[in-house]
Order: structure tokens, then sequence, then C-alpha cells
């Protein structure tokens, strides 16, 4: 009930994040600047990224949280005692072979993993400012660190948002087996089709690093419907 406001934080925050970042793109980061109209040398920090490292810092924390928040529903879709009535793993194996099977355990722990380095990257970049060159540079931003570790959380979270978006499809097909389920809604079953052409029903297992990276290209394409 609270994923609006964990995904709302975000989408609330990235107008600010991007003004920092446009207006720090477009500002002059010299020192010193040269005033050659009016013949004068201008001495300043203007090459210090704080707004950067600020709006990279957020962001990670920010992203953090959503990966964070897939990661937990992902734990629910699997476990047995959270997911009402959905096989262990969401494996779809028939109950002859269900012992050798293990549906999305492997995923699960791999969102796990991905969640927890995205999570340790949102430890601010910028409190770890270290004094250098002779203490000419003594207090430094550590803005490209920042904008690193943000990168890296923006990838794992992906990550995270293919493996829970694979599984979820998984559950829905799974329930759906069930003769007494109700009709998906007309938008989820419409998505459903679509996942389906490129992410088919776990049964037995099989090898899904393939499925996970596709799903990632297709979220990185926005490819599917909701993004119009």
């Amino acid at each position: 009930r609270c994923a609006p406001h964990v995904l709302g934080v975000l989408a609330d925050s990235l107008g600010l994040l991007r003004q920092f970042i446009e207006t720090e793109l477009n500002s002059a980061n010299d020192n010193p600047i040269i005033d050659a109209e009016n013949e004068r040398v201008l001495h300043g920090g203007h090459f210090y990224g704080g707004h950067i490292a600020f709006a990279m810092d957020s962001l990670k924390n920010l992203v953090g949280n959503v990966a964070d928040l897939l990661d937990r529903q992902l734990a629910l879709l699997v476990d047995t005692r959270y997911n009402h009535g959905l096989p262990s793993n969401l494996s779809g194996a028939p109950a002859e072979t269900a012992m050798i099977n293990h549906g999305f355990k492997a995923v699960q722990i791999g969102a796990s993993a991905w969640t927890a380095e995205a999570l340790k990257n949102t430890m601010p970049a910028s409190v770890f400012s270290r004094s250098t060159e002779c203490h000419n540079q003594d207090k430094v931003s550590m803005g490209t660190i920042a904008a690193r570790d943000a990168l890296r959380s923006l990838e794992l979270t992906e990550q995270v948002a293919a493996a829970t978006l694979i599984a979820a499809n998984q559950g829905v097909w799974l329930r759906q087996r069930d003769a007494t389920a109700r009709p998906l809604p007309t938008p989820l079953a419409d998505m459903q089709i679509k996942l389906g052409e490129d992410f088919p029903p776990l049964i037995e297992d099989r090898a899904l690093e393939g499925e996970l990276r596709l799903c990632l290209q297709r979220i990185r394409a926005r490819y599917w419907r909701l993004y119009d």
C-alpha cells in the first residue's frame, strides 16, 4: 500500500535533480575565469561539484529504495507463507518433478544481492571529502564518485525490476491455471500477452539469464505500452 509513496518521492524529486544537473552542465566551472573583455581574472570555486554530488547522492538513495521495494515484493511472491497459494518459488513443475525444480529461487537470490549492492551505494559520497594537493584541494565534492555510484545503482535497480517483472508474470500465469481464477483486467491481460511473447512460463527449470537480459533491454528501451 505504500508503493506509491516509495515511487512518488523519486518521481517528485526528478525535476529538482534535473535542474541541478542542467544548471551545472551549462555553467562555467573554470578557475580562474578570464574576463577578457574587461581584462579581469576572477578566482573562485566554481569547479566544486557540490550540486552534482548532492543530485547523485540523492538519486542513488531514491533508486535504492525502489530496488528495495521490488526485492521485498519478489520475496513475498516466491514464499508460500505469503503468496496466497502459489507454488514455492513460483515453480510451474508438475507434482512428480516438483522436488527437482527450483523455479525462481536463484532469480530471487540474485535480486536480493543486486538490491544489497544498490543499498550499499546509498552512503553519500560527498561526506568522504579528502584533503589533497598539499591542502590546496582541502575540501572536494566527490561528485564523480557519487555519479559512478548512482549509475551503478540505476543498473542494479533495472536488474531487480527485470527479475520482479518476469516473476510477477509467472505468478499471474500460475494463478490463471486455477479454474476458479477471476478474469484478468484488460490492461493486465494485454500486458501478460506481450510478456509471453518473450518470456514463456517456467515449467521445468531452464537457464533464465538470456530472458533476464532481454527484459532488461526492454525496460531500458521503454518497450511496453505503459510508457505511451
